[in-house]
């Protein structure tokens, strides 16, 4: 009974066996499979791996040592106008494209055209600025070329759509007005410690502005101080302005230029005469408060043999401020500002109430009223309306 009682657990016991048997021939025959197809790969050889670290080191060379930048930036604008006595119209869409090129830490270059649409569809292209700079000194780029005027703050810094916090410029400070606009020249500029604060300069040279006289031929109308090649009078402006800041987001600055300027008829010069400009400015920000004040004056002198033998002063000035309404995107905008020249018509003054939305840090919306005292009748003493929308880049 006992026999017939384990046979068949015998038999049991010899089958798993077999089969416990049969897996581990299995997996032996893997394990040599796979021995075989490590055998066949071949490792890198020295040659590769010495290529393959080269061309590792020269990427992080080029990488840690880059040979030149480049940077393109600028703005776009478009705005529409309804001033009393005259009908609304859309009087702005500009683009201006700017380039900026560095090579090594020994040469900048800055340009920056301007495109827009002209009163009757024609497309205008004009060069803002064009500068080659040397970077001769951690305190000092000297730079030639044609750039914005230094005079002051609101023509180098504050000019473009989306920064100004405006649809309109401050009354005085626009082209053939009080402020110079642009030069073509040479100077050098940069920033420098001096003791617990820091001093910005700019000091140059050039060819200095053209005298545009009246319809009738015997009086200066105004002067043109936008930068161009030609000097007919051969007598070079000197400039510069010099600021200040004392404490963080306060900057204090004075500007001054001389020379001589000449009434230019058919290409020939008079006697030429003398040309000054002073300017002054200041600008504070606070949390969402932004402060300006800015002065400006051209002077040009008397010349008995001159057409025009009168000179006179173009003077300008206006204060600002700007306050942001955290935490929401508006921005309320109050300016004021005044203008006098030795012409009537051209005499201005005028208050500016402006609301802002920012969708983005460089997009925002304007809208602006003016109220504009000037001579009656005369286009300055329109009120407007402006209505804006720039974006920056």
């Amino acid at each position: 009974m006992a026999a017939i009682a384990t046979g068949p657990t015998l038999a049991a016991g010899t089958d798993d066996v077999k089969a416990l048997k049969s897996e581990i021939e299995a997996l032996k025959k893997e394990v040599e499979e796979l021995r075989a197809i490590v055998r066949k790969q071949v490792p890198p050889s020295s040659e590769a791996v010495a290529a393959l670290r080269q061309e590792i080191a020269r990427a992080q060379s080029e990488w840690k040592d880059v040979g030149s930048t480049k940077h393109f930036a600028g703005y776009a604008d478009m705005g529409y106008t309804d001033a009393k006595n005259r009908r609304g119209l859309f009087d702005l869409a500009r683009f201006n494209p700017a380039f900026h090129y560095q090579y090594q830490d020994l040469v900048l270059l800055d340009a920056e055209l301007e495109i827009a649409v002209g009163e009757n569809g024609s497309t205008e292209t004009g060069l803002e600025f064009a500068t080659i700079g040397l970077l001769a000194h951690d305190y000092a780029v000297v730079y030639a070329g044609k750039f914005n005027s230094g005079i002051g703050q609101f023509r180098q810094n504050l000019h473009p759509g989306w920064i100004n916090r405006l649809p309109s410029t401050p009354v005085g400070f626009g082209h053939d007005q009080a402020a110079p606009v642009s030069e073509v020249g040479a100077g050098v500029r940069g920033a420098f410690p001096l003791g617990s604060m820091r001093a910005t300069y700019d000091l140059w040279v050039g060819n200095g502005p053209r005298l545009e006289l009246n319809p009738a031929g015997d009086e200066i109308e105004m002067i043109e101080a936008s930068g161009a090649t030609g000097d007919p009078d051969g007598k070079k402006v000197f400039g510069g302005r010099v600021a200040l800041l004392p404490l963080p987001r306060l900057e204090l600055g004075l500007s001054a230029a001389t020379g001589k300027v000449a009434v230019v008829q058919g290409g020939v010069a008079e006697a030429a005469r003398d040309y000054d400009v002073f300017g002054a400015d200041a600008a504070y920000q606070w949390r969402g408060l932004d402060l300006r004040v800015e002065y400006v004056e051209q002077k040009i002198g008397d010349q008995a043999a001159s057409v025009a033998p009168e000179g006179g002063r173009w003077k300008a000035w206006y204060l600002q401020a700007a306050y942001r309404l955290a935490p929401t995107q508006w921005e309320g905008v109050l300016r004021y500002g005044d203008f006098k020249t030795p012409h009537a018509d051209q005499n201005q003054k005028q208050w500016a109430l402006g609301l802002n939305y920012w969708f983005a840090p460089n997009l925002v919306g304007k809208m602006a009223y003016e109220f504009n005292k000037g001579l009656a009748g005369a286009p300055t003493d329109d009120n407007r309306w402006l209505l804006q929308a720039a974006y920056g880049f």
